[in-house]
């Protein structure tokens, strides 16, 4: 399924809904098989006041409620979701219904802002990919996600001068330094002065760079090895695109951003992974950071794809 831009009205197969005079609009949450309406009831969803309730289209149900058309039009609603609280809102309340239908039954979620001009309307559509909702349904059944992501840590800055091993060199007597000459001792002191500080400030700017490097790269292997050591435990994996510093915070760099769609029974597995990892020489430079368990938001349009790809 293919996941359309936040802010967008538009059906899951891709098609925009077109606003009219209509006073309300159908929102489609999610769609599941023999969820019990009764853990819907009280739920807020998009629009207080308005029960989220079943709608049977062929084998299946969706969970949907009615909200006005004026707020939940293709602009009103882009403009509102360019609020980063409204578009927090918005998310989290969607995913307080997904995830109360996903706990008592099958449950595939459909993208936030998922709406029908009318229940007639939604009922249509659904009942055309009521195949492929069942098909994936049964991958993601007695499953569950967890987000696992990896940071390189903050680096110690290099030493500013190489550091002795030995013990450390006898001091010069100034009283016995000896000159050539023809060099005056003005001109030798010019010169050690304008040498040895310019190459020292070389040598502080490559082991500079060099360390970087090395951070970086033992930093991106350290991420590769927790992406295949999770795969392992999961029944899929699916690496999401990187958020910059602009999302995790200034210095937090994300060297992984990946998914995993884990059998309920594992989450022991894939924790005390992690947990072994984080203890692992070669991941001192890295932090682990784990979220979950999930509605498996990531695999419900497939699994094993990585998002950048």
């Amino acid at each position: 399924m293919t996941r359309p831009l936040p802010g967008a009205v538009v059906t899951p197969g891709g098609h925009p809904a077109t606003t009219t005079a209509t006073a309300t609009a159908t929102y489609v949450f999610a769609v599941c098989h023999g969820c019990d309406p009764a853990v819907l009831t009280g739920l807020a969803g998009q629009a207080a006041g308005a029960p989220v309730r079943l709608l049977r289209f062929g084998s299946l149900e969706a969970v949907v409620q009615d909200v006005p058309a004026e707020m939940f039009g293709e602009e009103a609603l882009r403009e509102r979701l360019a609020n980063r609280a409204e578009l927090e809102h918005c998310a989290r309340a969607h995913h307080a219904v997904v995830a109360a239908a996903a706990g008592r039954a099958p449950t595939l979620p459909l993208p936030l802002a998922t709406l029908y001009l009318s229940d007639e309307r939604a009922r249509a559509a659904l009942r055309e990919d009521e195949n492929r909702f069942r098909s994936v349904m049964g991958r993601i059944a007695g499953r569950v996600e967890w987000g696992v992501k990896v940071y390189a840590a903050p680096g110690r800055p290099p030493p500013t001068r190489p550091e002795r091993t030995g013990p450390p060199a006898p001091a010069a007597a100034p009283t016995t330094t000896t000159l050539t000459a023809t060099a005056p001792p003005e001109t030798t002191s010019a010169a050690r002065t304008n040498t040895r500080p310019g190459h020292a400030y070389l040598d502080r700017a490559r082991g500079a760079r060099r360390a970087r490097e090395e951070r970086q790269e033992a930093g991106l292997n350290a991420a590769a090895s927790v992406d295949r050591a999770l795969r392992d435990i999961a029944v899929a994996g699916r690496r999401l695109r990187s958020h910059d510093t602009g999302v995790t915070g200034a210095g937090r760099v994300q060297l992984l951003n990946a998914a995993y769609l884990v059998e309920k029974g594992r989450e022991a597995d894939l924790i005390g992974a992690v947990e072994l990892l984080r203890t692992s020489p070669g991941y001192e430079r890295v932090e682990l950071e784990v979220t979950g368990p999930w509605v498996p938001y990531s695999f419900v349009d497939g699994g094993d794809l990585d998002a950048d790809q």
